[in-house]
């Protein structure tokens, strides 16, 4: 019998929604058995909720639709909170459902009892605690009505364990997106007049540009009228990064010649970000709060546009129908030309990401691993990345083109890597998918790996071990030379963890046997393993001898 949980799973099933990830809870029976009788709905059992939270997150990136999470109250809630964390400050759709104490017992300190709007309040854009079985269905239509519009962002639904397995209707409502918007006739002509007349114009595009067709729109933009790209933080999948018009992302560790060289720009066009804290350099890049060129900010959200920085043309319309509407349909006759402009940018690029030649005396450096992933990569590879300074070097040294995916958090968040992993091959079996993650981050949610253990995916992951929270370390030789507590880590055998989990797996111990372990990792059929001594040393900064 049709009852309130089946109500909710139909709105999921009917928008697209083919796989949810969960951590079982008693608090959830209802929807849970439910989800029996949706065989179209793949249900991915995690070990944890931030596991489960984080594949989520992943697969709303891949999909375009919102991430499903369910998770029991409580601690399981508490435990999926890093996701709701991650998927605000990424701008991606999540719906986290959470199992409730019964009605009656709300609000009066119940075994496992949080209120929600309280805890997630401030992160999530909607909050909502059904008290009726009737109440399910409309629910989860607006939480994807919600999380999908303006800046996507989490959205949190909690379900008392007594509604869940009541009669009710179930209605068939499917959300029309909303229209795309594009600027008046009248500021398109003088956007138009302005991209004319610069002499170094800049895009800096986001992540709004993931969207269907919003890569080619973004490079038919750039192409047309010669203008060099910049992508937003952790954005290189946005424009091939070995395209001449490509020159770099706005990161945690962009060189001074970089950033003055853009500051030169005498327009600046936001496109799809949300000009937050990294990307605008600490809010110094541009001037705030009224920067020196023209500046365009496009963004599908009011709150976003002009925040921080007053933009000359404020526009809150969907940048892919605005790139769309500025390519002209033949190549324009540009009067100014922009060679020399692209070329100094490009020629700072190219220093900033020549591949280093460095030696190492405690370990492999692990640039020589990113470059040896960068060589073999497919082009439709899709790589995971965790938090750590492992990651550095793909971020400054590998040339991602398009269809190639990066997986990173924006947030920073650690123990993002292997769940991302698990749902990218989830999503797409075909395409070769790639995890690196730092012996930090592993230990948060390397369990995850199971699941590709369980369902047979060739996934390749490699493990950087450097015995440290390397980033922290960092920070802390720069500002407390000498003083080391906290950082150093006691590690397992990495390897015969990935053994006993069942997969494939060796340690790489010398430089020279790197590309040939990544190509067996490649070639595998099923998930393998990869534990590199990485050197500790390279990454700190060093000391003066005097």
């Amino acid at each position: 019998m049709a009852n309130s949980s089946h109500a909710l799973l139909s709105v999921f099933r009917d928008h697209g929604i083919d796989r949810v990830f969960l951590v079982p809870g008693e608090s959830y029976l209802g929807i849970l058995d439910a989800l029996c009788d949706f065989p179209g709905i793949d249900a991915v059992t995690c070990r944890h909720e931030s596991g489960a939270g984080f594949m989520a997150v992943a697969d709303a990136r891949l999909s375009g639709r919102p991430g499903i999470a369910l998770v029991s109250r409580g601690p399981g809630a508490t435990n999926a909170s890093i996701a709701v964390h991650t998927a605000q400050q990424d701008a991606l759709p999540l719906v986290l459902i959470v199992g409730q104490v019964p009605r009656a017992d709300l609000r009066r300190e119940a075994f496992q009892e949080i209120d929600y709007q309280r805890m997630y309040g401030s992160i999530a854009k909607w909050v909502f605690e059904a008290t009726e079985p009737g109440e399910l269905a409309a629910a989860a239509f607006k939480a994807i009505r919600i999380a999908t519009s303006g800046t996507p962002g989490p959205v949190v639904l909690v379900i008392p364990e007594d509604v869940q397995q009541h009669q009710v209707a179930q209605p068939r409502w499917i959300a029309r997106e909303h229209a795309r918007t594009k600027p008046d006739a009248a500021t398109m002509r003088e956007l138009l007049r302005r991209i004319d007349a610069a002499e170094r114009p800049l895009i800096v595009a986001g992540g709004a540009f993931e969207a269907s067709g919003g890569r080619e729109a973004l490079a038919a933009l750039a192409e047309a009228w010669e203008i060099p790209v910049a992508l937003s933080f952790r954005r290189h999948d946005l424009f091939s990064n070995l395209h001449p018009l490509y020159v770099g992302e706005l990161g945690l560790a962009n060189p001074k010649a970089q950033i003055d060289a853009f500051r030169d720009s005498d327009l600046l066009l936001a496109l799809g970000t949300r000009f937050g804290d990294v990307t605008s350099q600490g809010y110094s890049f541009p001037e705030l709060p009224r920067p020196a060129q023209t500046f365009v900010h496009a963004y599908a959200d009011a709150h976003v546009v002009g925040l921080h920085f007053a933009p000359d043309f404020g526009l809150v319309c969907d940048p892919i129908e605005l790139a769309r509407a500025l390519t002209p349909g033949a190549k324009p006759d540009i009067t100014r030309p922009r060679a020399a402009w692209t070329g100094r940018l490009k020629e700072i690029l190219q220093i900033h990401a020549a591949w280093p030649q460095r030696k190492a005396e405690d370990g492999i450096d692990f640039v020589q691993v990113v470059k040896a992933v960068s060589a073999q990569a497919s082009a439709d590879a899709i790589v995971c990345l965790d938090a750590g300074t492992f990651a550095a070097p793909v971020y400054r040294h590998f040339g991602f083109v398009p269809p190639q995916r990066l997986m990173s958090p924006l947030s920073g968040t650690m123990g993002y890597g292997t769940p991302a992993a698990i749902a990218a091959q989830l999503r797409f079996p075909g395409r070769q998918v790639i995890c690196m993650v730092g012996d930090g981050g592993f230990m948060m949610t390397g369990n995850e790996m199971i699941a590709a253990v369980e369902r047979k995916l060739p996934i390749l992951f490699i493990l950087a071990n450097n015995g440290s929270y390397a980033s922290i370390r960092i920070q802390q030789e720069l500002h407390y030379p000498g003083r080391v507590l906290g950082t150093s880590l006691f590690n397992p055998d990495f390897e015969q963890i990935a053994r006993a989990f069942g997969m494939r797996a060796q340690r790489v111990v010398a430089e020279e046997e790197v590309a040939g372990a990544v190509a067996r990792g490649l070639a595998a059929s099923e998930p393998y393993f990869i534990e590199v001594k990485t050197s500790l040393a390279v990454t700190l900064p060093q000391r003066r001898s005097d």
